[in-house]
């Protein structure tokens, strides 16, 4: 069962209060079949928990580790997988859509 987005956003803002960095990442747009829809959340510590989904699984490795850049960052970044970008097969994207994802840290 997926997080609910009041779950994912609350804990966004425990782990920013209790002093860690988080991130936030959201799908922006999707196209053609795609696992998750537009406005779903996945939140990401600075040690690499995370709760939520952007993906249902198949890209939240990828998006976690970018999220841990922005993070270090400050800089907010847009990831896009499609099954026609090599990394979206090397990460699981293969169900015939693309996917991008808003990356941002939690201030």
């Amino acid at each position: 069962m997926l997080a609910r987005d009041e779950e994912i956003l609350k804990a966004a803002e425990e782990w920013r209060r209790s002093g860690r960095g988080v991130a936030l990442a959201t799908v922006m747009e999707t196209w053609g079949s795609a696992p998750r829809p537009v406005g779903a959340n996945l939140v990401i510590d600075e040690e690499g928990n995370f709760l939520g989904s952007v993906s249902g699984g198949c890209v939240e490795g990828a998006v976690v580790a970018e999220a841990l850049d922005v993070i270090e960052s400050g800089k907010s970044k847009v990831l896009e997988f499609g099954v026609a970008d090599e990394t979206a097969w090397n990460v699981g994207l293969s169900c015939g859509g693309t996917i991008r994802v808003l990356v941002e840290k939690v201030d």
